[in-house]
């Protein structure tokens, strides 16, 4: 439904959608039949109580920590988060006086040690962007909820908990870009935050006093004695949400819903396609590494049984480096590629001829139906926080088509480097 605003039954039915005592909708930046449909099935997915869709995967992140966050507090986030996220926490969120510190989510300590009395969350990616290490999540958890802060998980890797189901895991708070495999067209961009409806805010009122306090901006609302277990997600449509105006367009949610009817077999083909190139990669002499998580040689592969809910599903994206040559080598080789495209993103299908020089770029797109090739900036090696993450200079978003093909193209490519 593409309605901007929507008619009361009464004045009193209208005081009482405004007033969050109404099930209903009042204006589409608030909530919308359509994005409605979504984040409740997204949120079914999750195994979540409330979500609440944004109008791209950065936007969702933003909001799930300006709910969480005010200046002069911080969060403590992992350091192999996608460079777009990287970005964000390092540059612009101290600006709006919230500071960011980066820690090596494998050691327990180095989280715990990290977080203080001005904490409000530790953020984590399900899979990392850098390395494609799977997270432990009920470890990082421990920590977290030990200390009074949520656990916040991107689970865009985890495809909506088809792959990963943070909450099951003791995540609080999910994030999804659903422009990628949920949509799986590359069409529309989308994204959304999931709350578990788990966290006690109440218990760590002096954390979250937005929370659990009476909201000057909401005529002295107090959200927690109000909404129970979906506090957080309420205060983020009722506040954030208003008042920075990041919605998702119903047009983009039709898209997302319709995406979420063929999910399952379409990450199911994604999954199976990036083991077997993963596998045959292994075998090139002219491959130096591959790094996947599904390989056994991979330092998160011992994880994959406890947080993996798929057989045989590691996800769709993995890296890969040639035993020798540098910059040219690697422009050689997309440059002879034929079915596979060089992108400024993972799984989008980019137009013939456009992105064809070696142009290193700083954020994906995933899952869709082409195999894309991106190339990374190569500063993720410099950041605070990183301690023995697999990197390498070529990464591919494999697609849909059929294994032979892929594998086709990237062999007669690599026999002309």
């Amino acid at each position: 439904m593409f309605n901007r605003s929507f008619t009361f039954n009464n004045s009193q039915h209208g005081a009482d959608i405004f007033a969050g005592k109404a099930e209903d909708f009042a204006y589409s930046r608030l909530g919308n039949p359509t994005s409605a449909v979504f984040e409740q099935r997204i949120a079914a997915l999750e195994g979540g109580a409330a979500a609440l869709p944004a109008s791209s995967g950065e936007a969702a992140r933003w909001m799930a920590i300006a709910a969480l966050a005010m200046a002069g507090e911080n969060i403590v986030a992992s350091a192999t988060i996608s460079e777009e996220t990287y970005t964000m926490f390092k540059y612009r969120l101290p600006t709006q006086g919230i500071t960011v510190t980066f820690i090596d989510i494998n050691d327990t300590d180095s989280i715990r040690n990290a977080i203080d009395e001005k904490t409000r969350a530790v953020y984590i990616e399900s899979i990392s962007s850098l390395g494609l290490q799977i997270a432990d999540i009920s470890a990082v958890a421990s920590v977290a909820h030990a200390a009074g802060v949520p656990l916040v998980v991107d689970n865009t890797a985890g495809v909506a908990g088809y792959l990963i189901r943070p909450i099951d895991h003791g995540a609080d708070i999910v994030i999804n870009s659903t422009s990628e495999w949920v949509t799986g067209t590359g069409t529309t961009v989308s994204g959304i935050v999931v709350d578990s409806g788990k966290f006690p805010w109440k218990t760590n009122s002096s954390r979250f006093p937005h929370l659990t306090e009476p909201s000057p901006g909401y005529h002295g609302m107090n959200f927690v004695e109000q909404f129970g277990n979906i506090a957080y997600i309420l205060y983020m449509r009722m506040a954030i949400l208003r008042d920075g105006g990041p919605c998702l367009n119903p047009f983009a949610a039709s898209f997302a819903l319709a995406g979420l009817g063929s999910l399952s077999p379409r990450v199911d083909r994604h999954n199976s396609n990036a083991l077997s190139l993963a596998a045959w990669l292994q075998t090139n002499e002219k491959v130096a590494k591959v790094v996947f998580p599904g390989l056994t040689t991979h330092r998160t592969f011992s994880r994959t049984k406890k947080y993996l809910r798929q057989n045989a599903g590691y996800g769709a994206v993995l890296y890969f480096g040639l035993q020798e040559g540098g910059a040219e080598k690697v422009a050689a080789l997309v440059d002879n590629l034929k079915l596979i495209k060089l992108s400024n993103g993972y799984g989008s299908i980019s137009q013939e001829g456009t992105m064809r020089l070696l142009t290193f770029v700083s954020t994906c797109r995933l899952g869709t139906p082409q195999t894309l090739i991106y190339l990374p900036e190569g500063r993720s090696a410099s950041r605070e926080g990183i301690k023995d993450a697999d990197d390498a200079i070529v990464r591919v978003s494999v697609g849909l088509e059929h294994i032979d093909d892929i594998i086709n193209d990237l062999e007669q490519a690599l026999e002309l480097v």
